[in-house]
């Protein structure tokens, strides 16, 4: 399977911090946001990866992540010149993606918890068809909403609904099979935003009965980065966590090493080049190295 990393938004609700920089590029406490994203993919075992970016955060996102070979993987990278929806990225990334399977994570959608590694891997060995994840939300309108009959069988999906059928949102995790590609071009813009919208896509799946809904439950935090106030709630969460733990969330070094993607050696003849700091130090600490100054990240 490989990953899609769908970063190409103007972030006009963080205007005017994402102005100069794309949002999926701020830090979230002490590392950019998309490091959480590639890490969430990286914890799945998978190692082709696709950054798709505007035009202007394209040399940005190079700059910040190469082509991955610090952290064992791949990563090219693809530009959405006009924004069209976020299925749009199937249609942008169809020859890359060759008709393998494929798993789409929204840049600014920040998952942690114990249970996200095993999620993620079920996802990936399980799916046929399509599977998506639910999390409970008190303010369902603001996103595509998923409605479930007795049995929990997933039977409608709306797109920012004014009245929600539940209080499941449809998170930015999508898993999808060969035909994701296909089923992306067929859709039609909505009407009420003219974008390729991927509950469409889900839809599409779920008519045919082939869309898998699983739900995260309380051990998995999930934010949707995308606002002033999750921004700091991340931030603050991951801080908090971090210290309480001494275990760093979303650090593709650690995965990469715990993965065999690369070896000790290589990571700290990266990370010495850096200045010190509690990241370079948690870094060296899982590779060995004992620091005498006192690692306040955890």
């Amino acid at each position: 399977m490989k990953g899609i990393i769908l970063a190409a938004g103007a972030g006009t609700r963080l205007y005017p911090v994402s102005m100069p920089i794309s949002k999926v590029l701020l830090p979230v406490y002490d590392k950019p946001m998309v490091y959480y994203p590639l890490s969430n993919l990286m914890m799945g075992g998978i190692r082709d990866i696709l950054v798709i970016t505007n035009e202007e955060d394209d040399p940005k996102f190079r700059k910040l992540l190469g082509d991955g070979s610090q952290f064992g993987v791949h990563i090219d990278y693809l530009i959405q010149y006009v924004p069209k929806g976020i299925s749009d990225a199937f249609i942008i990334a169809e020859k890359w993606i060759g008709g393998d399977d494929v798993v789409l994570v929204l840049g600014d959608n920040i998952f942690c918890g114990p249970e996200m590694q095993s999620l993620i891997k079920s996802a990936i060995e399980e799916n046929e068809g399509a599977t998506v994840f639910g999390y409970y939300v008190k303010d369902p309108e603001r996103f595509g909403v998923v409605e479930f009959d007795g049995d929990m069988n997933a039977i409608s999906i709306e797109e920012k609904p004014k009245n929600p059928k539940s209080n499941y949102a449809v998170v930015g995790l999508y898993f999808y099979d060969g035909r994701a590609c296909e089923f992306a071009k067929t859709l039609l813009p909505s009407a009420n935003r003219n974008e390729l919208e991927i509950t469409d896509l889900n839809i599409r799946y779920m008519e045919e009965g082939r869309l898998k809904v699983k739900l995260l439950g309380d051990k998995v935090r999930w934010f949707d980065a995308g606002t002033f106030d999750s921004l700091l709630e991340a931030g603050n969460f991951i801080k908090d966590v971090q210290e309480r733990t001494s275990r760093n969330i979303g650090c593709p070094e650690e995965i990469a090493l715990s993965k065999g993607f690369v070896t000790k050696e290589e990571v700290i003849e990266r990370i010495s080049k850096f200045k010190e700091n509690s990241y370079q130090i948690y870094v060296k600490e899982i590779c060995g190295i004992k620091t005498s100054i006192k690692n306040t990240q955890s």
